[in-house]
């Protein structure tokens, strides 16, 4: 296994005692609630440094394909969950969330069958990123009612452009154009 395969696993090892401290924060400011922050701003800086080693040292794997992105959206969606479980997220973002991630995984399980590899897209990274640093000001300012909102509505913005950019850019996967 490769040292960056190795630092994904560590993400989603992370995200349990993530969920735990969210959990016991109660969506308040306090010890809690910054043990989170840490641990997600720690979690997400983890998605850089594999993706930087396996470049880097060519320890690009299929498993590492697998897992990084899988990791990402399990440490995002679960803050989102939270989030939503304390009526700090509406659950129609949390579903548009939901539903991009499995309509994009979908899309590239027929690609793949296809014999196409999709290959994550800028605006994939872009949306990972911008959703990652927005989840950390969320922690970081639960009570900020605007700020909420407003990474609420950078999340689905970032979410629902990605996802369509993904389907226009590789609809002919589909096998619904000829």
């Amino acid at each position: 296994m490769t040292t960056a395969s190795k630092i994904t696993l560590v993400r989603v090892a992370m995200i349990p005692a993530y969920m735990v401290t969210m959990y016991l924060s109660g969506g308040q400011s306090g010890l809690w609630m910054f043990v989170s922050l840490a641990l997600f701003i720690v979690a997400s800086l983890t998605d850089f440094i594999d993706g930087y080693i396996a470049r880097k040292y060519q320890q690009v794997s299929d498993f590492g394909k697998f897992l990084d992105p899988l990791a990402d959206k399990l440490l995002t969606i679960a803050c989102m969950c939270m989030l939503c479980e304390w009526g700090m997220m509406p659950a129609w973002a949390l579903m548009i969330v939901l539903t991009r991630e499995f309509a994009v995984t979908g899309l590239r399980l027929v690609a793949v069958q296809n014999g196409t590899v999709i290959a994550a897209g800028w605006s994939g990274k872009v949306k990972t990123a911008s959703t990652m640093v927005g989840l950390c000001f969320v922690m970081a300012f639960p009570t900020a009612v605007w700020m909420v909102n407003a990474v609420v509505w950078m999340i689905v913005i970032t979410t629902l452009y990605s996802g369509i950019e993904y389907f226009v850019q590789n609809w002919k996967c589909l096998g619904l154009s000829k």
